[in-house]
């Protein structure tokens, strides 16, 4: 299981949103198709055929909780990642 898998687990069981790293939910949400594009403190990642926008910020080397909780919800609503 690659660390990205593993990522993506630990994001969907809901258990850590206050202990998932900044750079590695960038990373993951890249893998998955998203653009990118910054702002000063926020990262605003875009995918064709995803109607919201993720906006994300850090919070220290983490992301913060929140922004997870959204990630996840945008993941399951277009089961991201059951390619």
């Amino acid at each position: 299981m690659s660390k990205y898998e593993k990522l993506l687990l630990r994001i969907l069981s809901g258990t850590s949103d206050a202990n998932i790293r900044f750079a590695a939910l960038c990373h993951l949400l890249k893998r998955f198709g998203f653009d990118e594009r910054t702002e000063g403190g926020h990262h605003v990642f875009r995918k064709a055929g995803v109607e919201e926008k993720i906006n994300l910020q850090r919070d220290g080397s983490k992301a913060k909780p929140y922004q997870v909780r959204q990630v996840r919800a945008v993941i399951l609503k277009y089961r991201i990642g059951d390619e």
